[in-house]
């Protein structure tokens, strides 16, 4: 994916500048402030979570093209191959989809097929774009440079798609292959050990199949610290670029658990 004179997205050219592409999870927050906040903290996208999460699609509409307009990439995790909701958001506002649940090359390639216009993908034709401040673009050239910034995250979530990684990662059109290690390390016999010498094996697979392919690799759940931010700087050593950092709710409940800490331990 190479970059637009017409639309930049800042995330892609983080990781494609060699850098960490850094992401907040968004799961509870309805309001346009958490993407100046984002900015604010150096995040370099947002993901809103369509999946897990309850905040409606309009709402993350609105935070999606603050978080454009403030130089935050806005990416969107749909439900499982709910490629209608993937064309919405899109078109709304987001600037990449997470797609969960891939296991097979088919998957992938139907992902692409909704997520990108042609020649690449098969997206349906839309007109009027956020994107573009609502400008008069050339359909043409308007649809190339969506296409050139928009991200296609698929996840892998299992032994399935494990086994056909490889192939996944040749598909083209798709940008990251994510690494949803919570689901994964259950799904390989060890729920809640990210750190397992098999679910590493795993990543470190994902990563490789990556790099050959020209694809970038990414990693989420290993935010915590110990071994989680140990695992987390060995995968990045191997060159995984995309990060889900932490969520909104998790670094606002680590926060205040420190400083109702510190003031208890205050001498009375």
């Amino acid at each position: 994916m190479s970059a637009s004179p017409l639309l930049v997205n800042p995330l892609a050219e983080r990781m494609r500048s060699g850098g960490l592409g850094l992401n907040l999870m968004i799961r509870h927050a309805r309001t346009v402030d958490i993407a100046l906040a984002a900015k604010t903290c150096g995040f370099d996208g947002l993901f809103f979570d369509l999946q897990h999460g309850v905040i409606p699609e309009h709402e993350i509409s609105q935070m999606a093209v603050a978080a454009m307009n403030m130089g935050v990439t806005p990416l969107v995790r749909v439900p499982e191959k709910d490629y209608a909701a993937a064309l919405r958001m899109l078109d709304n506002g987001a600037l990449g989809i997470i797609m969960p649940e891939v296991t097979t090359v088919e998957d992938a390639k139907n992902s692409v097929a909704a997520c990108k216009y042609p020649p690449v993908g098969n997206r349906g034709a839309f007109g009027g774009w956020a994107h573009f401040a609502y400008r008069s673009i050339p359909a043409a050239e308007a649809r190339k440079a969506i296409n050139d910034a928009t991200l296609l995250i698929l996840m892998i979530e299992s032994k399935i798609a494990l086994d056909n990684i490889e192939a996944i990662a040749a598909v083209p059109g798709v940008d990251v292959i994510h690494i949803g290690t919570n689901d994964l390390s259950t799904d390989l016999g060890h729920p809640g050990e990210l750190t397992h010498p098999d679910v590493m094996a795993a990543i470190e697979r994902v990563v490789k199949a990556c790099r050959a392919n020209g694809k970038q690799a990414g990693v989420g759940g290993l935010y915590g610290g110990g071994d989680a931010a140990k695992a987390l700087a060995s995968v990045v050593k191997l060159g995984a670029r995309f990060i889900t950092s932490a969520s909104e709710w998790n670094l606002m409940l680590a926060a205040g658990q420190e400083r109702v800490k510190a003031l208890r331990a205050l001498p009375m």
